[in-house]
């Protein structure tokens, strides 16, 4: 069986109520739950959450929430992989016995069915514990700055400074979307960034860390550029 697990706990901090706050003219989370089930990838697609409001609003737009997250793993310091962990075990306690599973995060509009799709594909090699959408850094990562109290500055790395940008090594970052991976992957918590994951790797104009007010608005900026694009 294959799960899609959305975590969205309903504690954020920075962005009030944010996984159902109003994202281009529905609830945030829809837009996950939307590339789920147009994937067709799924036999079950769940939103784990420890609010009831979040709940009514996922299953509202065609999800299932067959448990309430407990408030020891809603916290601010609780991480994805017992998160998922937990949904897995409860989901088997509920006769659906997980073989791949996706967490999806519930703040990723930006998210398309055929990403899900070439996740699912990376993801059922043997060797592969998860595959996970990355991006490129725009600005090449050794010619970044730290500032000092002083009000200076000094490169992390000077000793690239004589080196040309196009020579330096590529760096990617992990795009927050989503990771497919072996339910007995989750099991053990592995850890995501190992030489046995996959990224699907996305263009940087569909990747939006959605953390502030500021990432909010830049968000719905490009959504709706997007949109405007593919009349």
């Amino acid at each position: 069986m294959k799960l899609a697990i959305i975590p969205a706990r309903g504690g954020s901090k920075r962005i009030p109520r944010k996984n159902i706050k109003l994202f281009c003219g529905q609830p945030m989370i829809a837009w996950s739950i939307q590339a789920a089930l147009k994937s067709g990838c799924f036999d079950q697609v769940i939103v784990s959450t420890d609010d009831s409001e979040i709940a009514e609003v996922a299953l509202r737009f065609g999800a299932q929430v067959p448990f309430m997250r407990p408030q020891s793993l809603a916290d601010d310091h609780t991480g994805t992989l017992p998160v998922i962990h937990h949904a897995i075990d409860s989901c088997a306690e509920m006769g659906f016995h997980a073989t791949q599973v996706c967490c999806i995060y519930a703040t990723a509009p930006f998210l398309t069915a055929n990403d899900i799709v070439r996740g699912l594909a990376l993801s059922e090699h043997p060797e592969v514990a998860y595959a996970f959408t990355a991006t490129t850094y725009a600005f090449p990562i050794q010619r970044a700055l730290k500032l000092h109290s002083s009000g200076g500055v000094e490169m992390f790395n000077p000793e690239c400074f004589e080196t040309r940008s196009q020579d330096l090594e590529e760096a990617f970052h992990d795009a927050g979307q989503f990771y497919w991976g072996k339910a007995a992957s989750w099991q053990r918590e592995l850890p995501f960034f190992t030489p046995q994951s996959r990224p699907v790797l996305l263009p940087r104009h569909r990747v939006q860390d959605i953390d502030t007010l500021e990432d909010w608005v830049r968000a719905e900026w490009m959504f709706k550029a997007m949109q405007v694009a593919h009349r």
